[in-house]
């Protein structure tokens, strides 16, 4: 099962606030243990809101909005893509993450949509493709 593990955006991550070199270091060792575990599929932070964009769509027409947005819980500071057996073994790790932020923070999970997740809407055609898409993706990666 793939997750996409979130951390929460605060005030100071939305300010531009960097991490400091011990956080830096703790976040460096917990993606070592990850990747050691062949859990980590990716990781990545994120820059502020400020420096992004959103498109909102209403049927064929689309507006953007510029960043920073208002509701800093409902943002997203980085993340990470993990493989891992359940939900329950996601939480244990998250658990054992060195807090992402100075005072109070979270962390999201959420378990990524697989194929056969979609069921018969999901046809032979539309798998091959996604299958050749993934191929290309992984070609790249090399």
């Amino acid at each position: 099962m793939r997750f996409m593990i979130m951390v929460k955006a605060t005030k100071d991550s939305e300010a531009g606030v960097m991490p400091s070199e011990k956080l830096l270091a703790e976040m460096g060792k917990f993606n070592e243990e990850l990747v050691k575990a062949g859990v980590m599929l990716a990781g990545e932070g994120l820059q502020p809101s400020s420096k992004g964009a959103r498109v909102r769509f209403s049927g064929a027409k689309r507006s953007v909005i510029d960043g920073p947005f208002a509701e800093t819980k409902e943002l997203v500071a980085g993340f990470w893509m993990w493989q891992v057996k359940s939900k329950a073994e996601a939480i244990e790790w998250v658990k054992r993450c060195p807090n992402p932020m100075p005072g109070d923070s979270e962390i999201e999970i959420r378990q990524v949509f697989e194929a056969a997740d979609f069921g018969e809407e999901f046809t032979p055609e539309l798998r091959a493709q996604e299958e050749r898409l993934r191929s290309k993706l992984a070609a790249k990666k090399k």
